[in-house]
């Protein structure tokens, strides 16, 4: 052998040995891809621990739950698309293939977490309230194949990944707002947008029932309120209200969605459906016409007359009595016509009036130009800057924020220049503007426990359909939703995106008329 031929040996062991290695490297990180849970939940769970099983759903399934409501809820949603029978027994003694419990869930669940474990046999969710099971299902059906969102049968299998996923949320309000006054909403079409956010896990729904160019709710102290101010919208067109009936009827179905509705009638401005429904609410005696153009901050309701509080307390009265949630929200924005002086006389009663109600006041963050509000009470953030000293003296003072910056949360802002639908007065904003803020460390001066949540609000000068609704909110909507939800140690654009590109087929075989964002890549079948 030369001189050199131990040296060979050596290095052809060395490789051998290194490809060796390399090869068992490489089986490791095949093993540990095959163990993770697949990158499609949105929004993103605070733990998840694959173990690289599969669960298929069998035909002959069943479904067991402690809480009927959601039990009933997946039971037709699977049904639906299955085409299976998948018998549900509520508060059975043993689990079914998929089982719902209200036992065993760890303690830092809280409320609305969940503990979600899926074997080669089954799935068990647990939780500590039925919330929680909720919010679980929506969890293990962004795992199942995206067709069983499907409202007709489609072919299987129903497989999903093995392992455990804990649960909760970052913040207790993840809220969503609708405009019903600028152009008016049936409360069919606002069902079906619940049923829509509860996918995401959204927990409040904001409805903004009263405008200048609309009144959308009964109230039988004032019934020209309805039948007069309800009777146009933007544009002039035929405009149209909710008996009590009605809103009753969508805050039990909300609840159904374990979703609490904030009712809002907008004062002191935003007022002139009511201002020309009654001539007796104006300081002039003269009502105005009504209105059908997008100009804001003309109107006041008169703050020196003493009929103005009989109205307020009678309106708020009977829509608290309607409310079992503990917010009624009274707007308080862009009051431009009423004096400093006026405005603040007119919150401080106003305010006094909510509680007097037994409710908690709501409003937007102009409310705190009126001083701090009374204890229980939230702010909503909704400007384009990142300094509102008012706030953040309010807030130290005990007054919980919810951030809706319109540069980052609302929802009618147009993506890019070229969307047909919504406005641009605060910039534009596609999918990573709305995602890419952090709503507990936003503000100046407002971070931590004094920030309750966030809200996308989905104002409607140009939004006429549902399919409008759709179009404006997805995908931006799940990306607020992530930001009311996840840890913000799971906040990532990229990982973000992947997960709702996942959404994409789901969201078209549910018929949603979502927007394909050029800032995702929108897998096949979206």
């Amino acid at each position: 052998m030369s001189r050199n031929g131990p040296r060979r040996l050596l290095l052809v062991v060395l490789t051998a040995l290194g490809l060796v290695c390399a090869g068992l490297s490489a089986g490791a990180g095949q093993a540990l891809a095959a163990t993770a849970f697949p990158n499609v939940v949105v929004p993103a769970p605070v733990s998840e621990t694959a173990d690289g099983t599969t669960f298929t759903l069998p035909a002959s399934a069943t479904i067991t739950s402690d809480d009927a409501n959601t039990g009933g809820y997946l039971a037709g949603v699977l049904r639906a698309s299955t085409g299976d029978a998948l018998p549900l027994t509520v508060g059975a003694g043993s689990p079914g293939t998929i089982a719902l419990s209200l036992t065993g869930a760890p303690a830092s669940v809280g409320t609305e977490g969940y503990q979600l474990t899926i074997g080669t046999g089954g799935v068990l969710i647990k939780a500590q309230q039925p919330a929680g099971l909720f919010h679980g299902v929506q969890t293990l059906l962004q795992l199942l194949p995206a067709a069983v969102m499907s409202p007709i049968v489609q072919p299987g299998p129903w497989s999903a990944p093995g392992g455990t996923i804990l649960d909760y949320p970052r913040f207790g309000y993840r809220g969503a707002m609708l405009d019903i006054a600028r152009h008016f909403f049936t409360p069919a079409q606002v069902e079906h947008y619940i049923d829509e956010l509860a996918l995401y896990k959204i927990n409040y729904l904001h409805l903004h029932l009263s405008d200048d160019q609309g009144w959308r709710i009964a109230i039988n102290s004032w019934p020209n309120l309805a039948t007069y101010g309800g009777s146009t919208e933007v544009g002039g067109g035929a405009g149209g209200y909710w008996t009590q009936a009605d809103y009753s009827a969508v805050v039990a179905y909300a609840a159904s969605r374990y979703m609490t509705v904030v009712p809002e009638i907008d004062m002191p401005g935003h007022t002139n459906a009511a201002l020309a429904s009654y001539a007796s609410l104006n300081c002039n005696g003269v009502a105005p016409a009504l209105y059908t153009g997008t100009n804001v901050g003309f109107s006041s309701l008169c703050v020196s007359l003493p009929l103005t509080y009989t109205f307020v307390d009678q309106v708020l009265g009977e829509i608290a009595a309607l409310t079992p949630g503990p917010y009624l929200h009274i707007g308080g924005d862009e009051a431009s016509s009423t004096s400093a002086s006026d405005y603040a006389t007119f919150i401080g009663k106003a305010e006094q009036i909510v509680a007097a109600h037994g409710k908690s006041v709501m409003g937007w963050h102009d409310i705190t130009n009126a001083g701090t509000p009374p204890a229980g009470a939230q702010a909503q953030f909704w400007d384009t800057t990142t300094s509102a000293p008012n706030l953040a003296t309010a807030a130290a003072n005990g007054t919980k924020v919810v951030m809706s910056p319109a540069n980052h949360a609302y929802l009618d802002m147009k993506y890019t220049r070229k969307t047909k639908l919504g406005q641009t007065w605060a910039g534009l904003v596609d999918v990573n503007t709305a995602y890419g803020w952090d709503p507990g460390n936003y503000l100046t001066g407002v971070t931590g426990s004094e920030v309750a949540g966030v809200e996308g609000p989905l104002w409607t000068e140009t939004i006429v359909t549902s399919a409008d609704i759709d179009y404006m909110a997805f995908p931006r909507l799940p990306a607020l939703a992530e930001l009311g939800w996840s840890p913000w140690s799971t906040h990532a654009q990229t990982a973000f995106d992947q997960r709702l590109g996942a959404q994409g087929p789901r969201w078209k075989a549910m018929g949603v008329n979502y927007y394909h964002s050029t800032q995702i890549t929108w897998p096949a079948g979206s």
